[in-house]
């Protein structure tokens, strides 16, 4: 399942409103997550393998080893975590890394 879809109505699988931001923290997953028309991720997860589809308004992660592959964003990527990648295909966020051995890049 992706995960923000097959909730009940008005609230994604995490119990969140389906406007407000997907929150995402499990550990050791391989997962597609749809940020639809502009939602916000935060990934507070570690050693997860994520393929972002839709476009996200920000993205943020404060967990540890994490390799992010996001569709679209317009707003900020911020990787604050350890040794997180994150790989964007579209847009032009304003980027902020902190922590160690982060990376962002397009491609």
């Amino acid at each position: 399942m992706l995960a923000g879809c097959g909730s009940p109505a008005g609230t994604d699988e995490h119990g969140g409103s389906i406007d407000g931001p997907i929150s995402y923290s499990p550990v050791g997953t391989t997962m597609t997550i749809d940020c639809g028309p502009g939602r916000a991720l935060n990934i507070t997860g570690s050693n997860n393998a994520l393929t972002v589809t839709g476009r996200c308004s920000d993205v943020e992660i404060t967990g540890s080893d994490n390799r992010v592959t996001v569709e679209e964003i317009s707003g900020t990527i911020r990787a604050a975590g350890v040794n997180n990648t994150v790989t964007y295909r579209a847009g032009t966020p304003r980027v902020t890394v902190s922590g160690a051995g982060n990376t962002v890049a397009r491609g």
